[in-house]
């Protein structure tokens, strides 16, 4: 396995080793050994799933507050997806700044998104699925995020201004300028 940095400080793409003959491929989405050994969180207590049937649907941007904060790897399952993650940790050098990846269910790179990054993202392609792995249970009384297209953070999102559909949790959210970020960029970067 191998990880390829996208510019803020733990925010990476996991490359899967992979093999292939003329019968097919294959690989591993999961290692505790080789996620230990390029350095990223590598206990999980929970996965999940969610499926969107429209394209330039927008999810996000989420994040889980302490004491639940979460280490999140993302993959796509079916279909392909445009990732953004921001930083969030008050301190960071790069707060408010955002990365970008593509995603897609036939590349089978994931995305390590650990604590301080509000994450996101809209769907490319009809019937996408996402599956998320995580170091922590989803809790919604810890649930936080960052409005997903606050002009301030410079998202250049692929759907533009009118996404098929943003859930009305999604459309609450504050604005950078009215985040009170409960990370902290020495703490989550130790």
């Amino acid at each position: 396995m191998e990880t390829s940095p996208l510019g803020l400080q733990g925010l990476c793409v996991l490359e899967p080793d992979r093999s292939s003959d003329e019968h097919g491929r294959y690989s591993y989405y999961f290692s505790e050994r080789d996620f230990a050994g390029v350095g990223v969180a590598s206990h999980y207590v929970q996965e999940h799933a969610s499926f969107y049937p429209l394209r330039h649907t927008v999810r996000g941007l989420h994040f889980q507050q302490p004491p639940h904060a979460q280490t999140k790897v993302v993959r796509v399952a079916r279909g392909r997806i445009w990732d953004v993650c921001v930083d969030v940790r008050v301190g960071s050098p790069t707060y408010g700044k955002h990365a970008v990846v593509e995603l897609a269910a036939g590349d089978w790179r994931q995305l390590h998104v650990p604590p301080g990054f509000a994450h996101g993202f809209c769907t490319l392609e009809p019937d996408t699925e996402i599956a998320f792995r995580l170091t922590d249970y989803n809790n919604r009384d810890h649930a936080g995020g960052l409005l997903w297209n606050d002009p301030a953070l410079g998202i250049a999102w692929p759907c533009g201004a009118q996404p098929a559909w943003v859930f009305p949790v999604d459309r609450q959210w504050p604005e950078l300028a009215a985040l009170a970020s409960p990370f902290n960029h020495q703490e989550t970067s130790s």
